[in-house]
């Protein structure tokens, strides 16, 4: 048993797959955010040119 976890401890081959979602989640945060924000600006800008027009 003490050998199974100590194999187990020193195994590093899941904390790259750890590694990858973690940085998976924090480019999907930006992502999104930034498509949010310029939705946003889009949105407020087509507004503007819309009552520009009328």
């Amino acid at each position: 048993m003490r050998k199974f976890l100590e194999r187990l401890w020193s195994d590093e081959r899941g904390q790259d797959i750890a590694e990858y979602a973690v940085m998976l989640a924090v480019i999907l945060v930006i992502v999104v955010g930034t498509i949010r924000l310029i939705g946003s600006n889009a949105n407020n800008v087509f507004s503007e040119v819309s009552s520009a027009i009328q």
